[in-house]
């Protein structure tokens, strides 16, 4: 199973994006080994319409013109359920056990993902109650990803 994130935002270059980008790897070092094909990132300009529909359509099609043929979809919604980390590990582990060719996570902008997408998920996750920016929720993201891989592989990173 390939991991796709698509975010709208861009992360400029500094330590936001270091650090991100330090997560991505370890889950590539890491995901291979179970049987995950990889992890993908892709960036999207946030939509600079000025009315706030019609800046969710436009980002909603950006992120449908990505989404690959068969996907299983999960929202990053802050409406969304709080799971823990063991919890996030065992459906990435069911999705992949059960053949899923895709597991495609999505990061709304400002205005959230639009109404369709968070139908079409199969899981709207949140970080919390607290409101965070897109930035430190692809951040928030690729950690737990890693994470949920070492969790999946018995790795001690996880120490709960």
């Amino acid at each position: 199973m390939r991991l796709v994130v698509i975010c709208i935002g861009r992360l400029k270059q500094g330590p936001e994006r270091e650090l991100a980008e330090r997560y991505r790897e370890r889950f590539d070092d890491i995901g291979r080994k179970l049987g995950f094909r990889g992890l993908d990132v892709h960036e999207i300009v946030e939509s600079r319409a000025r009315d706030v529909s019609a800046r969710i359509a436009e980002e909603a099609a950006a992120i449908s013109a990505l989404l690959p043929d068969k996907f299983t979809l999960v929202a990053l919604d802050e409406r969304g359920k709080s799971i823990d980390s063991a919890s996030f590990a065992r459906q990435l582990g069911r999705w992949r056990d059960e053949g899923s060719a895709n597991a495609v996570f999505t990061i709304g902008g400002a205005d959230g993902l639009s109404p369709e997408l968070q139908r079409k998920a199969a899981l709207r996750i949140a970080f919390g109650s607290a409101t965070w920016p897109h930035q430190m929720v692809r951040i928030m993201l690729l950690e737990q990803i890693y994470r949920a891989a070492t969790i999946l592989a018995g790795h001690p990173y996880h120490r709960a």
